[in-house]
């Protein structure tokens, strides 16, 4: 007799956020059998990618999709390396500019869109899974601080340190309200898992979230939706937060709870390892109050997800990594 064979459908993930601490997740997944689809912030605009956003009116901020796209790439390290490779300050012209920005800025311009450039460079940079830009164009994040004053721009928020009420995103071209990229949002609606960082609250996971569709779609979803908690407090952002603090701030952005479960770091920094000087925009630990994310309706997973290294505190992509592969299964059966 014929044994019957079953093929079990790999769980679609999406990952959504900005800054480093989305490729160090997406790096530990790539090769774990699920289907990855990383859904990039658009509203950096410090640095290189600042630079270009404001010279090629094709480009969105091509910084966090450049990092993205090596970490979700089988690309030899030479390769990578040398799309990573950031010319010195001393070069004027092409100065603090990384060689990966400068392709995605092209290949943004030849296309005329930073979508499309992404979807062919993920073709040639043999990438597991699909990149998308959160939308086609570059966004301007707006903060409303507690005492009724407003800042325009993803790198002046923090600048003044006033505690934040609410933030919301425009386009860069005409101030009109932004729209999805092309596949963002049914891939929130088809996913099994959606993770939510880890990033900064403010600048890297909202700025998505703000995009109407988006928002939408992650109220609508029936994904099992997962943030990942920081592990420190940041200036002018999250300063004196607990772990509920954060989870509170997104559900009052989309005007209803949507976070099932929440990944806290328990482990220790041991005192005197950070330099400050380096990660100059973090301040504490964040403090636990498993209490209120129960209260806020969250699934709590606490313990160590700590790794330190180069005199900065990260999560550790694999152990992270291990957890949500356990929720999203768990999830499936």
């Amino acid at each position: 007799m014929k044994m019957k064979t079953y093929r079990i459908r790999r769980p679609k993930v999406v990952v959504m956020g900005g800054g480093t601490g989305l490729p160090v997740i997406l790096k530990s997944l790539r090769n774990q059998g699920v289907d990855i689809t990383a859904v990039v912030t658009v509203a950096d605009d410090g640095g290189s990618s600042g630079q270009l956003r404001d010279s090629v009116t094709s480009v969105t901020p091509p910084g966090d999709l450049r990092n993205v796209l090596v970490a979700l790439s089988d690309m030899p390290k030479l390769y990578s390396d040398i799309f990573q490779y950031r010319f010195n300050e001393e070069d004027k012209f092409l100065a603090n500019h990384a060689l990966g920005n400068l392709i995605i800025a092209g290949m943004s311009e030849m296309r005329g869109s930073t979508y499309e450039a992404i979807q062919l460079l993920s073709k040639m940079m043999h990438v597991k899974g699909n990149i998308y830009p959160s939308s086609d164009g570059s966004l301007v994040l707006h903060a409303v601080f507690k005492d009724g004053t407003t800042v325009r721009g993803e790198s002046k928020i923090a600048l003044d340190r006033k505690t934040i009420d609410h933030v919301y995103v425009r386009n860069q071209a005409n101030d009109d309200e932004p729209k999805a990229a092309r596949k963002v949002v049914s891939s929130i609606l088809e996913a099994d898992m959606i993770v939510l960082g880890p990033g900064s609250l403010f600048t890297s996971i909202l700025p998505n979230l703000m995009i109407s569709e988006i928002g939408e779609a992650m109220l609508q979803t029936q994904a099992e939706t997962v943030y990942i908690c920081n592990i420190m407090t940041q200036k002018g952002e999250t300063e004196r937060f607990t772990d509920a603090d954060h989870v509170r701030i997104l559900h009052n952005h989309l005007g209803n709870a949507f976070i099932d479960t929440v990944l806290v770091n328990t482990e220790k920094v041991p005192e005197g390892y950070m330099d400050f000087d380096t990660y100059d925009e973090y301040l504490l630990q964040v403090q636990h109050d498993f209490k209120g994310l129960r209260n806020l309706g969250c699934r709590v997973v606490s313990t160590d997800f700590l790794e330190l290294r180069d005199g900065g505190v990260f999560h550790d992509g694999d152990k992270v990594a291990e957890e949500l592969l356990r929720i999203v299964y768990e999830a499936k059966n």
